[in-house]
């Protein structure tokens, strides 16, 4: 019953690894358009920081619970 758990938990946190990772690229792109606003664009970069820690946050338990099924 734990491997069961354990890859769906895998199949979770990989998809919202790869979201996270979507939302930090548009975020970039965002903070990068000279046509947006000094305000939007530092918003942006900010957004893309805590979706890079929430991408990192979810690959890594997303190998942990990887890990876990294989044993």
């Amino acid at each position: 019953m734990d491997k069961i758990n354990n890859a769906a938990n895998y199949v979770a946190d990989s998809v919202k690894g790869a979201t996270s990772t979507a939302s930090k690229e548009s975020n970039k792109s965002v903070a990068k358009d000279n046509n947006a606003s000094i305000g939007t664009r530092a918003s942006a970069a900010k957004d893309a920081a805590g979706d890079k820690v929430d991408e990192q946050k979810h690959d890594t338990s997303a190998d942990v619970n990887k890990e876990a099924v294989k044993h």
